[in-house]
């Protein structure tokens, strides 16, 4: 359901109208609240898999990605959205920096579990729990900054992402390597 609804949120954004881009933002929301209750019901009940979790993960960075790239597609739709840079290149690149994030979290996961892998908290609130704001900004009518913004935020968060990866390699080669020597 919450893939379903989540792609439907997405879509919402490309015909670039006030009604349908605050349509969009509610399903979003109810995606994402799906997304939420349903890995705390499987965790309750016991039921969590490695396949259900994998799942989740993709879902998420497939809703995320295809919801910027359509708000892209909207906001060049517009008339009058004069941006010097094209609002679907803008869109590929917060979703695409969106999927570097993804992987790289799914590799540090792979790599050194899945308490290493965990996004940053603030109160409870994760980086991606911005998105329950979006309606928000839909009603604001304020889609095309939020764009802007998300164009550049996502690839800045991803470099820092880059930047946890690659110290997460370092210190799992420095452990092999003590480990090595030590048993030598």
């Amino acid at each position: 359901m919450r893939l379903a609804i989540g792609l439907l949120a997405a879509a919402a954004f490309v015909p670039a109208s006030y009604g349908w881009s605050n349509l969009g933002a509610v399903l979003l929301v109810l995606s994402n609240f799906l997304d939420h209750t349903d890995g705390e019901l499987a965790r309750i009940a016991g039921k969590g898999s490695r396949a259900g979790h994998l799942y989740d993960l993709a879902s998420d960075a497939a809703v995320t990605i295809a919801l910027f790239v359509a708000i892209g597609i909207g906001v060049g739709a517009r008339p009058g959205a004069a941006l010097t840079v094209s609002p679907l290149l803008l869109g590929l690149a917060a979703g695409g920096a969106i999927a570097l994030i993804f992987y790289l979290r799914m590799r540090i996961e792979q790599m050194a579990g899945k308490a290493a892998s965990r996004q940053g908290a603030l109160a409870g609130f994760e980086t991606e729990d911005v998105l329950y704001l979006l309606p928000l900004v839909t009603l604001c009518n304020g889609v095309t900054p939020f764009l802007i913004a998300a164009s550049i935020g996502a690839p800045l968060f991803a470099a820092w992402v880059l930047i946890d990866f690659r110290r997460t390699v370092r210190r799992l080669r420095a452990t092999v390597q003590q480990s090595t020597s030590g048993a030598a």
